[in-house]
């Protein structure tokens, strides 16, 4: 059998008890052995595989002129295989998500719980979790966080940190929100720092940010209700697709008008009357296409 293959095997646990006599029989056995064992306490932030080869490579070249290029270009080799294994393994991410008209409770490792409204996601690394209480967030998601080290949660509009505290994360395509219920909670966003008490709302939306104030104890879509206050038509009309999994269209309708309502989420002929007849709007359905238009 030839070497390369004797290797392949080893690396993939399916060497049989000759093959592993021939293989112990390698000139660079103790070498390849050595690579394997260092592994086990090899721990990578990150790892591009096609830029470690370029390195590699480039030692070889220097080696190569001292007739080493055999024995280290295989050990190179193996020990690239080695990396791309291990790194592909070390990543342990967890990430739960929720289609259209779904909402989904998880409990995170330190037992704190997260509420994921439609067509959300939540990645966290588990093996991580002791060191670095961090979750990455798209969407929209209700936390309940036990008191401990710094929570993090990263989205593409913002940064928010909190110690132990209950509060709401929106980041949609038109609307960064977050609602502070209990604690206080610090939202870094657009290069400013805002600290948010018990009751305090803040809001960015169509490059205007802003604080209001909330009576609420809680989001009220964890109870199937989308409630709005103040808000542009187009946000109504996206939560109302989300929750619903399907599509409006909107038929001369000004959709930066501010519209304060709510809709149910169990219901879509009462949830339809919820949405237009405040703004005297009438409405047409065809399969999944809900069209829009004035009276």
């Amino acid at each position: 059998m030839k070497r390369e293959e004797l290797i392949k095997k080893w690396l993939d646990n399916e060497l049989d008890s000759k093959e592993l006599e021939l293989f112990k029989n390698l000139d660079d056995y103790e070498d390849l052995l050595r690579i394997s064992n260092s592994m086990r306490y090899f721990k990578a932030d990150s790892y591009d595989t096609h830029v470690e080869f370029e390195k590699i490579e480039k030692i070889i070249e220097v080696k190569q002129k001292r007739n080493w290029f055999k024995p280290l270009s295989s050990i190179a080799a193996v020990l690239l295989v080695i990396f791309g294994v291990y790194y592909s393994f070390s990543i342990q991410e967890t990430e739960v998500s929720t289609l259209a008209s779904q909402k989904q409770t998880l409990e995170l490792p330190d037992h704190s719980s997260v509420s994921l409204n439609a067509l959300s996601s939540l990645t966290y690394d588990a093996d991580e979790w002791d060191i670095n209480r961090e979750v990455e967030l798209k969407g929209e998601a209700f936390f309940k966080v036990e008191k401990g080290a710094t929570f993090h949660v990263k989205t593409a509009s913002g940064l928010v940190t909190v110690v132990g505290t209950e509060f709401i994360v929106k980041d949609r395509e038109e609307l960064f929100e977050v609602i502070c219920y209990e604690g206080s909670v610090r939202v870094n966003h657009n290069g400013s720092s805002i600290l948010l008490k018990e009751g305090d709302r803040y809001t960015y939306i169509n490059g205007t940010s802003g604080q209001t104030k909330t009576t609420q104890e809680n989001p009220s879509w964890i109870n199937n209700t989308s409630t709005f206050k103040s808000m542009p038509y187009s946000v109504v009309i996206a939560e109302f697709e989300r929750q619903y999994g399907i599509a409006i269209h909107l038929e001369e309708i000004d959709a930066k008008q501010l519209y304060t309502g709510s809709f149910i989420h169990d219901n879509m002929d009462i949830a339809l009357k919820s949405i237009t007849l405040p703004l005297n709007l009438k409405f047409s359905r065809t399969n999944r296409m809900i069209t829009l238009k004035s009276e």
